[in-house]
C-alpha cells in the first residue's frame, strides 16, 4: 500500500525524494497506477512543483542503505556515510536529514533497526513533523509508532482495511499479552528444543 501510495504521489516506491529516480525501473506498481489521488495545491506544490520547493521523501527501511550508496554526500541530502554507522545511526541521519517541516512523508517500517528509547524518539519527529504541518504515512508493526496522539489509525487484516484505536489493534494486544506472560508464549515457540 505504501509503495503505491508513492507512485501515485511521484515518489520513488523504491525510497527517496519526490521527483527522483534511483534504482528503480521507474514503472508503477499495478496498484500505483490504477490509485487516484486529490491534492490540494500545497501537496501539489510539495510534491509536483519546482525541485528546490519538493517536500516529500519515502524513508523505506528495506531499501534504505541502497539508496544512501547512490545519494550520500549530494546537495539535498545527507552527509555522513550511512556504511559507517550502526543500522539505527543510520536510519536516524537519513530521517534527521529528510523528514522535517511540511511536506508528505511516507514510511515503511521505520522502526525496523530501532530500540524502544529509539522508538520514542521516532515518535517525537514524528510529533514535530506534524506540528510543522507535515503528514505522514507509515505503516508500523510498532505499539509505540501507533500511539502517536492525533494519528488516524488504519488496521490491515483479514477483514481488509479499517480504522481502528490504538487500544483495539490486534499488535497492542499481541505485546500485552506477550509481556504479561511470555512463558505461555515461549513454551510453543521453544517446544521443539
Amino acid at each position: 500500500m505504501i509503495e503505491a501510495i508513492a507512485d501515485v504521489c511521484g515518489i520513488n516506491s523504491e525510497g527517496g525524494k519526490a521527483g527522483t529516480k534511483y534504482a528503480s525501473t521507474g514503472m508503477p506498481l499495478p496498484l500505483g497506477e490504477a490509485a487516484e489521488v486529490e491534492l490540494t495545491a500545497l501537496g501539489i506544490e510539495l510534491l509536483r512543483g519546482p525541485r528546490r520547493r519538493r517536500r516529500g521523501f519515502f524513508f523505506r527501511a528495506e531499501t534504505l542503505f541502497n539508496l544512501g550508496r547512490n545519494v550520500s554526500g549530494l546537495p539535498g541530502f545527507w552527509d555522513d556515510d550511512l556504511t559507517a554507522q550502526s543500522h539505527g545511526e543510520g536510519f536516524f541521519t537519513v530521517l534527521d536529514r529528510m523528514v522535517s517541516g511540511p511536506g508528505l512523508y511516507l514510511m515503511d517500517e521505520p522502526e525496523a533497526a530501532l530500540s524502544f528509547r529509539s522508538c520514542l524518539r521516532l515518535l517525537y519527529l514524528m510529533h514535530r513533523v506534524a506540528r510543522e504541518g507535515g503528514q505522514i504515512i507509515c505503516a508500523t508493526h510498532s505499539p509505540i509508532l501507533a500511539s502517536l496522539p492525533g494519528a488516524q489509525i488504519v488496521e490491515l487484516g483479514e477483514n481488509g482495511i479499517q480504522n481502528a484505536t490504538w487500544e483495539d489493534l490486534q499488535l497492542v494486544d499481541d505485546w500485552r499479552r506477550f509481556l504479561a506472560k511470555p512463558g505461555s508464549y515461549l513454551r510453543y515457540v521453544l517446544e521443539s528444543d
